[in-house]
This record gives structure tokens, C-alpha cells and sequence, in this order.
């Protein structure tokens, strides 16, 4: 019997929309994946915490995937005292988990970087590397790259807009645009 396979995607999902939903897609399709795991980051030491806080990016995330039994939610990485380094986050999956293929799915502009990351070869020795390709960045290494089509979609752009008060309802889930707006997140 073969065995199971997760793959995981860690975010800040700040918030969760449409092209991180089209990732988890592609993965469970080009690598057979029976779940994707969504592992949200707490105080990422890398990059400026999230705007939303954590309970807020996880009710989004809710709302993104209710309804689909191949995505679920790991809020480890948000619990007080967690290091936040994904090779805990791995170790921790892999302990309690046992004989499961993992799959660490990244863009391949956080690829680039797993060199710089917190003990990446033990990353790499816990988890098969899955990239979603970007225009212009090489890949090299053992690494399994994910097809999908480019989506010009950003976090970042998201806040922004909704910040100035424009429509977001195109990149994101309904559900979610609907919670940030009743909730004025991002303004």
C-alpha cells in the first residue's frame, strides 16, 4: 500500500487568496498529494509580522477552505513560545505523523533563499522540496517543480486596496472579502 502524502504551505496568509488556493491545486494534482496542509506563521524573524492577527488569518483560512476535505489548517506555528522555523514545524509533523511522505511547497523566490533558512539541509532530509515556478528564477538542486500558470496576485496588493477602499472581490475568496470588509481589516 503506498504511502500518504501532505503537502505543506506555510504563509503569513495575510490574507489567504485565490493564487495560494490555485497552489494547493496544482500540488495535490502534479504530486498526487491526499492533503494540503496550510501552516500560517506566527512572528516570522525573516520578514515584518502579519497585519492581521493570528485568530483573524485563521478564520480566513476557514472560510477559504470550508468545504474541501483535501485542505486543512496546522496552527502550531502560531502558538506562544513556537520558534517558527519550518524545521520544527517538519520535525514535529514527522514525529507525530509517522511513515508519511512530506512535501514542503514553496515559491521559487523562497527556493532561492532555502539556503539562508534555519538547518535547510535538515529541512530538506525531512521533507521532498516541491517549487512552484516563477518567471526568471533558476532552479537548482533535487527539487520537483509544480506547472502552474503564473498569478499576478500579492498579499501585499490586497492590504493595499483594501486600505483604499477598492473591490478585492477578484482575488480572493468571497467568503474572505466579505470578512475583511465587515471587519475592516487592512484600512
Amino acid at each position: 500500500m503506498a504511502r500518504s502524502a501532505l503537502g505543506i504551505l506555510g504563509g503569513t496568509f495575510d490574507p489567504v487568496h485565490n493564487a495560494h488556493l490555485a497552489m494547493a491545486r496544482a500540488a495535490l494534482e502534479a504530486l498526487r498529494l491526499d492533503k494540503v496542509l496550510f501552516v500560517p506563521t506566527g512572528l516570522p524573524k525573516y520578514r515584518r509580522a502579519a497585519v492581521a492577527s493570528g485568530e483573524q488569518r485563521i478564520a480566513m483560512l476557514r472560510l477559504a477552505l470550508a468545504g474541501s476535505e483535501e485542505f486543512a489548517i496546522d496552527e502550531r506555528e502560531l502558538a506562544p513560545g513556537a520558534s517558527g522555523y519550518t524545521v520544527d514545524t517538519l520535525q514535529a509533523l514527522r514525529s507525530e505523523l509517522g511513515e508519511v511522505d512530506l512535501h514542503l511547497l514553496m515559491g521559487a523566490d523562497q527556493y532561492a533563499k532555502l539556503g539562508s533558512w534555519h538547518r535547510p539541509d535538515e529541512v530538506a532530509r525531512l521533507a521532498h522540496i516541491a517549487v512552484f515556478a516563477r518567471p526568471g528564477i533558476e532552479l537548482e538542486g533535487q527539487v520537483r517543480l509544480i506547472p502552474m500558470e503564473p498569478m499576478p496576485v500579492s498579499a501585499s496588493e490586497i492590504r493595499a486596496r483594501a486600505a483604499r477602499g477598492e473591490d478585492i472581490s477578484a482575488l480572493v475568496p468571497p467568503a474572505v472579502a466579505n470578512y475583511i470588509a465587515r471587519h475592516g481589516l487592512y484600512r
